[in-house]
């Protein structure tokens, strides 16, 4: 019979996972479980997905907000900028409390319209009518609200983000300014923590560059560990979430370690090859909201060997409407599954492959995933995807 499924994904339940628990057996358990109960079988080339939260949570990877004080009072000695950081209660107002619990006074520089991600300030329709210049002014909190008022609030969480931010000061040490000149941190002061996710490593060398002292990013705090036991070595306080009135669980450390023991693990339960990631937020784009949900420095924190690279496809719209009309469905379909079975390795500037977006599996799978776990209650923190690498032509 001819087959008529290509790639499929099943979310698959998890148990409550603890501090010190055996995520890699436990993780296993469940696919085979599920494989069990609903009646599929695991195949070569399958892939398996654990969100990041599972394994930091295992790991016991969770740095209290006074750690997070210390470290600053012990980096920076004096006055310094925090540098356009997202506008998040559960990525980043805990990290800012924290820091504002150093005693330091902090500038705190957000861009408008909007953050890196695209939560927003501002109504745009109100920027574009203001004399503001988005690309050179500086504005002060009073000039913003003289302009903006308290009318804008965030779509999603309700919230004036100026004021949550600026009521995290511990005696009156936090003022707010915006701005989307980097180098417009130096005027406040020459140390400054680059907050940014996916910009740090520009804005870093652009304002050492430009007279900068003191300049770091989220990504060098909180990489060794401290009493808590909780730190991440490559991304530091990046990837973080609230995980209650005190700390923050960061992203998990090992992740790749992770995916290849369990794809071991796997291989030696089921004899078959497995792919493995952990992955974190999606890349994707909420087209209401206009935010950008990639709020982790990348989406998949660790990978197993077998999705490294891009797909290498052909655009089935563009052959068939320029290769195939006129052939009857029959030939037409033969002739396709022909060409995709005999495609070049690599297709990339291709006329084949006109309208594909090559992205890496690993972003493409990791928000799949995410996509299909969620983030809310529905209890499927592990992803299985079958078909993936299969195409047309795959019987």
């Amino acid at each position: 019979m001819q087959r008529v499924i290509g790639t499929h994904a099943r979310a698959v339940r998890a148990p409550i996972i603890s501090q010190g628990d055996d995520l890699k057996k436990i993780t296993v358990d469940c696919i085979l479980d599920a494989a069990k109960n609903d009646g599929f079988s695991l195949k070569d080339h399958d892939i398996i997905g654990v969100t990041e939260s599972l394994l930091a949570r295992s790991q016991g990877n969770f740095i209290d907000i006074s750690e997070i004080a210390e470290e600053a009072a012990n980096t920076f000695f004096d006055h310094f900028v925090v540098l356009f950081p997202i506008l998040s209660r559960n990525r980043f107002s805990h990290i800012l409390r924290g820091l504002a619990q150093s005693k330091r006074k902090i500038t705190v520089m957000l861009s408008y319209p909007s953050d890196e991600v695209g939560n927003h300030l501002m109504d745009l329709d109100e920027l574009y009518t203001s004399n503001i210049n988005p690309h050179k002014d500086v504005l002060s909190c009073e000039e913003f609200r003289n302009v903006f008022g308290h009318r804008f609030k965030h779509p999603f969480t309700g919230l004036d983000y100026i004021d949550l931010y600026k009521d995290l000061a511990v005696d009156s040490n936090i003022e707010v300014v915006l701005a989307n000149d980097p180098l417009a941190a130096l005027e406040f002061s020459k140390d400054v923590l680059v907050a940014t996710i996916h910009t740090r490593k520009h804005l870093k060398n652009l304002l050492l560059a430009n007279g900068g002292n003191i300049v770091i990013g989220l990504d060098e705090l909180a990489t060794s560990p401290k009493q808590s036991g909780g730190y991440n070595p490559e991304f530091g306080l990046l990837g973080s979430n609230l995980a209650g009135d005190t700390r923050l669980k960061l992203f998990p450390r090992d992740s790749q370690q992770f995916c290849n023991d369990v794809q071991k693990l796997l291989l030696e339960k089921t004899g078959k090859t497995i792919e493995v990631l952990v992955y974190g937020d999606g890349a994707f784009k909420d087209p209401v909201g206009k935010i950008w949900e990639l709020a982790d420095p990348v989406v998949a924190a660790g990978y197993t060997s077998g999705l490294i690279g891009t797909p290498n496809e052909i655009k089935m719209k563009y052959i068939a409407d320029n290769e195939l009309v006129g052939l009857s469905q029959e030939e037409a379909q033969r002739q396709l599954k022909l060409k995709i079975s005999q495609k070049e390795t690599d297709l990339l500037g291709k006329n084949a492959s006109l309208g594909t977006t090559p992205r890496q599996l690993t972003d493409l799978l990791g928000t799949l995933c995410d996509l299909m776990s969620g983030s809310g209650d529905k209890g499927t923190p592990i992803i299985h995807i079958q078909g993936y690498f299969d195409n047309f032509a795959s019987d």
